[in-house]
């Protein structure tokens, strides 16, 4: 088969083929569909959380986990070190992990804040900070985080969610103007509400909760975390290779409003 009928599909299962990624927040949801995209279009691939990772090694076989707090510094060091020591590089980041927090401004602790503004924007930081060093002694390479709607509209009960989030967007387009020069490109995906078992900790009508915040997207709907994911992979392919600081909405239309 020659290089130039090659089908779409097997283009896509090769897009990473040589490149090592880290993804932070890969037990499941988001994290876990980006791990499982990127391993099957060919990349290596280090995995984040604090969560147990057993499981996920065991489905992806290759994948090297590595448990830990994004919030510690050098948790962050300790995965790029993973990278490089598992793969002799690191070339893509995917900043997933996050906390979200819905409570009133006025029930809103400052211990509220810092753990939400700790795991969503300062833990991000720190990721970036360290993957910007592997980065570059790669000649550069891609950097994308997980952001939400809230960084561009406000969002009630959501103070500190929606704070960090708006950091995270201002922290990713100061990293593509410092990476640009060194081949590095930084981008965020702002996504609508994703479909995810977390408020099943703490709500018994979770599911009837998520579908009403579906019916305020123009789509109908929540999004499901394979297409959040789709969309994190895409900003750190070389189809997107002209694209960098760019805060890009998968949102279901909720901010076209």
């Amino acid at each position: 088969m020659t290089s130039t009928s090659l089908s779409v599909e097997a283009v896509e299962t090769a897009e990473f083929a040589g490149k090592t990624a880290l993804v932070t927040g890969a037990a499941r949801g988001i994290g876990k569909e980006t791990v499982a995209l990127l391993h099957a279009r060919g990349a290596h691939v280090v995995a984040l959380d604090l969560r147990e990772l057993a499981s996920l090694a065991q489905e992806f076989p290759g994948v090297v986990t590595v448990a830990g707090d994004v919030t510690v510094e050098e948790t962050a060091s300790r995965a790029v070190e993973s990278a490089v020591d598992a793969f002799g590089g690191l070339d893509i980041l995917v900043n997933n992990a996050g906390r979200t927090l819905n409570k009133p401004v006025t029930h809103t602790t400052a211990e509220d804040w810092d753990s939400v503004m700790d795991v969503n924007a300062r833990g991000a930081f720190f990721f970036a900070r360290e993957a910007f060093r592997a980065l570059a002694e790669r000649g550069g390479g891609a950097i994308v985080s997980t952001g939400s709607y809230a960084s561009a509209v406000g969002l009630p009960e959501g103070v500190a969610y929606s704070a960090s989030k708006g950091a995270l967007a201002q922290v990713t387009k100061v990293l593509a103007l410092e990476g640009g020069p060194l081949g590095i490109r930084a981008n965020l995906v702002a996504a609508g509400v994703v479909e995810t078992d977390f408020l099943d900790t703490f709500r018994l009508d979770s599911r009837a909760y998520l579908a009403s915040f579906g019916n305020l997207h123009p789509l109908g709907r929540v999004a499901r975390p394979r297409e959040i994911a789709e969309v994190l992979c895409f900003l750190v392919s070389p189809r997107s290779s002209f694209v960098t600081g760019a805060v890009l909405a998968a949102d279901g239309g909720f901010t076209a409003a």
